[in-house]
């Protein structure tokens, strides 16, 4: 059956599909594209895909030795793509593989049927990732907004892989649960009046998406304000960084959009949180996020005291493209409290996704952290902007 991007032949298309630009929008892509700066070269990579339990292809990339002693596994959030993790799988290169891939119906991976597009089927495309490009040896899963929300699914369905062969979980910018009582920096009559038209406006974005996306022309002033709001925090972000994010936002067809908002309001796994109790683990986010604010992981926090909180003061929901460094820095730190507990708790036999094990790993997880951004010499904002 061919997948088209309107829900009435029942899927949805990925980001990825270029659509004009609108004439007289703020900057003409041309434009932006002169301004900015080379890139470094990146880590080389291996493009692949694995074919989800309904058949929908992930598009996988992968770097480093395929026999590292570990792999961190990326897994990115609503309306991104594996791109957004390109500054982390730069700076982490040297602790082993990693693998990121795109999101059902996000970047290169392929449509889905709109009743597929649930958080409970994205845990089990990262149980399937894992199982065919990462079948043995230790992992640490990073996750950032659904991609958390993907993990803490992952940890309901298959309890039994943490501690022994996923060591360590970084959940960025995410949630448990309750997205329904967000106020998005708004007043609360308006989010009251918003939480009431959500179901309605979702389905709209499934059947009748073009004038809504008429109405978001990528690089409209509109698009850009709305990308800034609700993306970034204080940080002076370079306009390429500015640039990425609004592009995989203006990427993500109006259905997707809509086929993924029931799922994330109706999102609860606070329960399933407590299987990462004796994982090392960390939980990031700004002060500034509006999308999934510092409350959600303090919620998460309460439920796993042996993790780390760390808050970025000033900074927003893409965390990931805002404060690159501090992120990175993070998760060094993370993983390097999870080997030597994985030395201390190594198990006899050696566990696989296929044969999972018992047991799990314990470490001595940090108290509440609050940061400012510190950019080390010779390195900025800019700087990361150029990878």
């Amino acid at each position: 059956m061919g997948l088209v991007a309107r829900s009435e032949r029942g899927a949805v298309e990925p980001a990825g599909k270029r659509r004009p630009q609108r004439p007289g929008a703020r900057r003409s892509e041309r434009a932006r594209r002169a301004t900015r700066p080379p890139r470094a070269d990146p880590p080389a990579t291996r493009e692949t895909t694995v074919t989800a339990s309904d058949g929908v292809r992930l598009h996988v990339t992968e770097a480093g030795p395929r026999d590292a002693a570990l792999t961190l596994v990326f897994v990115h959030g609503f309306c991104m793509t594996a791109d957004a993790w390109r500054f982390q799988r730069r700076d982490l290169a040297d602790l082993g593989r990693t693998v990121c891939y795109d999101q059902r119906a996000h970047g290169r991976s392929g449509p889905s049927d709109v009743e597929h597009c649930t958080i409970a089927q994205l845990a089990d495309d990262l149980h399937r990732v894992l199982d065919d490009r990462v079948p043995t040896g230790p992992v640490v899963l990073i996750g950032h907004s659904m991609g958390g929300m993907t993990i803490l699914g992952l940890a309901e369905t298959h309890p039994e892989l943490f501690g022994d062969r996923i060591i360590a979980v970084a959940l960025l910018s995410t949630s448990a649960g309750e997205l329904t009582r967000l106020a998005f920096g708004l007043p609360a009559t308006v989010t009251a009046a918003a939480r009431r038209v959500l179901p309605g406006v979702a389905v709209g974005m499934q059947h009748a998406p073009s004038l809504l996306e008429r109405i978001r022309w990528r690089g409209s002033t509109l698009s850009r304000a709305l990308t800034r709001r609700l993306g970034f925090g204080a940080t002076q972000v370079p306009e390429p960084v500015v640039d990425s994010l609004e592009e995989m936002i203006a990427s993500t067809p109006i259905p997707v959009v809509g086929a993924f908002l029931p799922t994330l309001l109706d999102h609860d796994r606070l329960a399933a949180a407590g299987v990462l109790r004796d994982v090392p683990t960390l939980l990031l986010v700004g002060d500034a996020d509006v999308m999934t604010p510092l409350e959600h992981s303090r919620t998460l926090a309460e439920a796993l005291p042996k993790a780390e909180l760390s808050v970025e003061q000033g900074a927003g929901h893409a965390v990931i493209l805002e404060r690159p460094h501090e992120v990175s820095t993070r998760i060094r730190e993370l993983i390097a409290r999870a080997r030597p507990a994985r030395r201390a708790c190594r198990p006899r036999t050696k566990p696989t996704l296929r044969t999972p094990t018992a047991g799990r790993a314990s470490a001595r997880a940090r108290t509440h952290r609050t940061s400012t951004p510190t950019p080390p010499a010779g390195r900025g904002p800019g700087a990361d902007s150029a990878a």
